[in-house]
């Protein structure tokens, strides 16, 4: 994934910051548990969320208290366990396999080694993941074939090319809840993951330019979306605000703060990050910090 979903850290108590590091320390373990060690090094802010909502549908949670391998020397921390975590890691993983997929095909043969090797060392994990959520594997796989073809044609249908991300981030929501519950989750995803391919294509924006690669923004803005910031800004804007009503609808609980504070101050902070040009800064402010240091 692309680790642009964060929380906005000082903003929330020491209470909230000990429920948000559960869940980030609960997928890390979960991941190493189902596939293997390597596998945590995966781990980031987007998948988190996306696991502590899908806890928050399954429900059963239960806190242990585990060594982190990164700090052993530090004392054990809160771990969340729970179907959703189970859950979140296979998706993790699946995710992460085809984003390494897609970052192959995105780079020539030399500057796509890193990401064979990585595609092949993840690709035992991938399959584990897969036989545990076949059908997800199905929507994600249809996701990114229809993607694929809309990127090869070029297409400048912004909403279009966007839609297949979204729809395949909401598809993780499938078979973890029922009823009303399943159909609010789908809609807090899909947003999610639009505004999610948003953030990326304008995140990549030179960099596509300079290798000619295709980009859903300057192919809708024929080259001029620099120009264009401000609609970019106000459409991204728009996801944040139809998943955060979808957010209000579940029941949330003890993490309804936790997920206020991460759509409504931690993706606006990010969006202004990225569209500024700020974010590879903001990045490597982050690198090698422990999450309870900094907020974006």
């Amino acid at each position: 994934m692309f680790g642009y979903v964060r929380p906005a850290l000082t903003q929330l108590s020491q209470e909230e910051k000990d429920l948000y590091q559960s869940a980030y320390c609960g997928l890390c373990h979960e991941m190493g548990k189902r596939h293997g060690f390597w596998t945590r090094f995966t781990l980031n802010y987007d998948l988190t969320l996306l696991a502590i909502l899908l806890q928050i549908c399954q429900g059963g949670d239960r806190t242990v208290c585990q060594r982190c391998p990164a700090h052993p020397i530090r004392k054990p921390k809160a771990c969340l366990r729970g179907p959703g975590m189970e859950r979140a890691a296979d998706v993790s993983l699946i995710l992460t396999w085809h984003k390494l997929d897609d970052d192959v095909k995105d780079h020539g043969f030399w500057s796509g080694l890193p990401y064979r090797f990585l595609r092949r060392w993840f690709h035992r994990p991938y399959r584990r993941a897969a036989q545990a959520c076949p059908g997800f594997v199905d929507q994600v796989q249809g996701c990114l074939e229809r993607l694929d073809q809309l990127e090869a044609q070029r297409s400048p249908r912004l909403d279009a090319v966007a839609h297949e991300f979204a729809a395949m981030l909401a598809s993780a929501a499938s078979e973890q809840a029922q009823g009303d519950q399943a159909r609010i989750l789908e809609q807090l995803l899909y947003h999610l993951g639009r505004w999610i391919y948003l953030m990326d294509a304008w995140d990549d924006l030179d960099e596509d330019r300079a290798c000619g690669r295709y980009n859903p923004l300057d192919a809708r803005f024929e080259g001029r979306a620099k120009e264009e910031q401000e609609y970019v800004a106000t459409t991204c804007t728009h996801s944040v605000r139809l998943a955060y009503s979808a957010a209000s609808l579940l029941e949330l609980g003890e993490w309804d703060h936790v997920i206020e504070n991460i759509l409504c101050i931690g993706l606006p902070a990010v969006q202004s990050a990225v569209m500024d040009g700020r974010w590879k800064e903001v990045k490597k402010l982050h690198k090698g910090r422990y999450m309870h240091e900094r907020s974006v």
